[in-house]
């Protein structure tokens, strides 16, 4: 069996009681931490208008880390392009690499977007683009919560719950986030497709952009820098595709959409083509985990999860991550429960040896080459330790 390297991915959480410096400390140690571990890669993800999330840039967080290590990949997990240039994007990033050459990954996403009249979900906008709280729920219906409308097992056991229905979250938070994307998006400016931003993100570094209207231009910097290209997806659809159809590195979401990462692991094989990068598929897969020395420990550290995970899937946004204690207060309602089951089913939570199973078995089941972890407790020295208890028992195991 190969090495299977593990790596950190980031939200910058802030727990409850906490200042957002302590949370971006937090963030610069736990780095410093993961380099002395072993973990090859540390990632941030990019969210906004959470407060218990603070990681709205990857790049400025990415050059908080990358100076205070000196050999671990830091890279995005992802940059959000539906409120992103392509050109800016490579721009930061050849910044960075500049400076940390060689160890610059750049993971895109697909996000909610201001588009095109013609282009927005059903036709339905304000007739300049701008998304309506009722766009944004028709986009997130197309979603929807059936494509594994009963919980499935892979052939090694792993635990596909059934899908959550993402257009109960954006039902009750349409007007959010439409508000969210006037902020982040210039006014008239819009997203478009896809396919097109990677395809111009890749050209900028390849130094081969031409614009529409022939005219050759140049990033500087980022064209030529050392810079691994990723695609996030989380379910079968374009993301997979494209990240395939372009022979590109491809990072499946379990940590947040368990039910879809055998179709986006699929989809991303099926439709990969070798490329100059890449001869054949590369795959990361997420995972949410809190180790502790026993299960019951864990378990016990572990307890936000839930409540955190439902303020999130309530459309409140992220809650700063709450103590044991605070989590022991919550009364819960069934419907509570059923808003946040497929998260907490899958969370891989135990002692060292319990977690390494689980996610050796996530491995086996997606065919994963690496595996992304991303870990959350209420204080800080508990999360240090469940990465390190995590790295010494998968070195143990022969799989760093």
């Amino acid at each position: 069996m190969s090495a299977t390297p593990l790596a950190v991915l980031d939200l910058i959480p802030r727990s409850s009681g906490d200042s957002t410096a302590t949370a971006v400390g937090n963030a610069i140690d736990l780095a410093r931490q993961a380099e002395r571990f072993g973990y090859r890669r540390y990632w941030f993800a990019e969210h906004h208008l959470n407060p218990g999330v603070l990681g709205v840039s990857p790049a400025i967080s990415i050059a908080l880390v990358a100076g205070a290590t000196s050999i671990i990949r830091v890279g995005s997990a992802g940059v959000q392009l539906g409120h992103r240039q392509p050109l800016a994007t490579v721009e930061e990033f050849g910044l960075l690499d500049a400076v940390h050459p060689g160890r610059l990954d750049l993971g895109l996403g697909r996000s909610i977007g201001r588009q095109k009249p013609a282009q927005a979900p059903n036709g339905d906008g304000d007739g300049n683009g701008q998304p309506t709280a009722a766009a944004v729920s028709a986009y997130a219906a197309k979603r929807g919560g059936g494509a594994h409308a009963v919980e499935q097992r892979t052939d090694n056991g792993l635990l596909l719950p059934k899908q959550f229905d993402f257009s109960r979250l954006l039902a009750t938070s349409a007007t959010k986030v439409a508000t969210m994307l006037a902020l982040l998006q210039q006014p008239g400016a819009y997203t478009p497709e896809y396919e097109s931003q990677i395809s111009d993100i890749l050209a900028f570094l390849a130094g081969t952009y031409v614009s529409p209207d022939g005219v050759a231009v140049r990033a500087y910097p980022g064209e030529g820098a050392a810079i691994q290209v990723w695609i996030l997806g989380a379910s079968g659809g374009s993301s997979a595709t494209v990240a395939g159809e372009k022979g590109l590195r491809f990072a499946a979401g379990y940590h947040h959409s368990p039910s879809t990462v055998i179709d986006a692991v699929d989809a991303y094989r099926a439709a990969f083509r070798p490329s100059a990068e890449l001869e054949r598929p590369h795959i990361s897969v997420s995972a949410d985990v809190v180790v502790g020395e026993t299960d019951e420990q864990a378990a016990l550290l572990a307890s936000g999860y839930g409540l955190w995970v439902r303020s999130i899937r309530g459309g409140s946004g992220a809650i700063p991550f709450p103590s044991p204690e605070e989590a022991a207060r919550h009364e819960w309602t069934a419907e509570d429960r059923e808003l946040v089951r497929d998260r907490i089913d899958t969370q891989l939570v135990g002692s060292p040896r319990t977690v390494a199973d689980k996610l050796e078995q996530l491995r086996d089941a997606t065919g994963a080459h690496e595996l992304a972890v991303t870990t959350i407790t209420h204080r800080h020295a508990d999360r240090v330790r469940s990465y390190r208890l995590l790295a010494e028992e998968w070195a143990r195991r022969g799989n760093a």
